[in-house]
């Protein structure tokens, strides 16, 4: 369904030989959000399952590419493309991830502010959030407690664990509202991409890998895999990782790009009725 309102949208503006406005991009993701919070809670589950399953690529990739990688200034450069694995996998795949396809429903709650529409917006949060952080979770064991890589690459992994959980509580929630605006701000930048859609997410991603921002489900994937090797406590990777990153998420998904897009559309309609009038 939101397929083919994207694809009606993109029909529409290419007849027109405009570039899409804000208000037609606005409508665009307002649309595809209703069509998440319609989505039956199992469906969503299973969907955010494969989500987290997915965004352990992210780890993966970029763990293996530093890995084999010469120690050098510039090996961050390019290990940091590995970053975008997951986000390209989870997006094109239409899969549900925390950040991604959960922070756009605020844009329904924000045109009708019921008790309704907020639970069902905690509601699409609460299952996306617990089903992405258990798919990491699963792998993050798998990695941890078999033999599917190397010694050499386990302690690339353990590597990149150390340095997600290295800064303050403070530190990692501003770094999650930089990755929590950066994506929002991709999800923004989709609707109408065509063909660039690949490249927008692995630009968008790749930026957020090389500023070390905080992503909550990336993120976690690196740290729940340090604390599946027994070398920080799962307590300290919720409170001092998960926790703040998830916080500063919300804030740059939410106030930086849901909300002021939404206050930028309501001003523009608000002008013009005073216009008209």
């Amino acid at each position: 369904m939101a397929e083919k309102k994207d694809a009606f949208a993109h029909e529409q503006v290419k007849e027109t030989g405009n570039s899409p406005s804000a208000q037609d991009i606005h409508d665009a993701i307002y649309k595809e959000a209703e069509s998440e919070l319609e989505r039956p809670t199992f469906n969503l589950f299973w969907s955010g399952l494969a989500a987290g399953l997915s965004m352990s690529l992210s780890m993966i990739v970029e763990g293996v590419l530093e890995a084999y990688l010469p120690e050098a200034e510039w090996t961050v450069l390019v290990s940091s493309f590995g970053y975008s694995m997951g986000f390209v996998i989870v997006i094109l795949g239409k899969q549900q991830l925390f950040t991604e396809n959960t922070l756009t429903p605020i844009l329904p709650l924000l045109h009708h502010k019921t008790l309704k529409k907020f639970w069902n917006v905690m509601r699409l949060w609460g299952i996306v959030l617990l089903a992405n952080l258990l798919g990491t979770w699963f792998v993050a064991l798998a990695v941890a407690h078999t033999s599917a890589f190397s010694p050499h690459v386990l302690e690339t992994f353990a590597k990149l664990g150390h340095e997600a959980m290295e800064p303050g509580f403070g530190t990692v929630m501003l770094r999650g509202v930089f990755a929590g605006w950066l994506i929002a701000l991709m999800v923004w930048l989709l609707p109408f991409a065509g063909t660039a859609r690949v490249w927008i997410i692995i630009l968008v991603t790749y930026v957020v890998a090389i500023g070390h921002f905080s992503h909550v489900i990336a993120g976690s994937m690196e740290t729940f895999t340090l604390a599946a090797m027994d070398e920080t406590s799962w307590v300290n990777v919720f409170l001092h990782y998960t926790f703040p990153s998830l916080i500063g998420n919300i804030l740059g998904g939410v106030v930086l790009v849901a909300a002021i897009n939404h206050a930028q559309i309501m001003a523009g309609k608000k002008e013009k009725s005073h216009t008209q009038a």
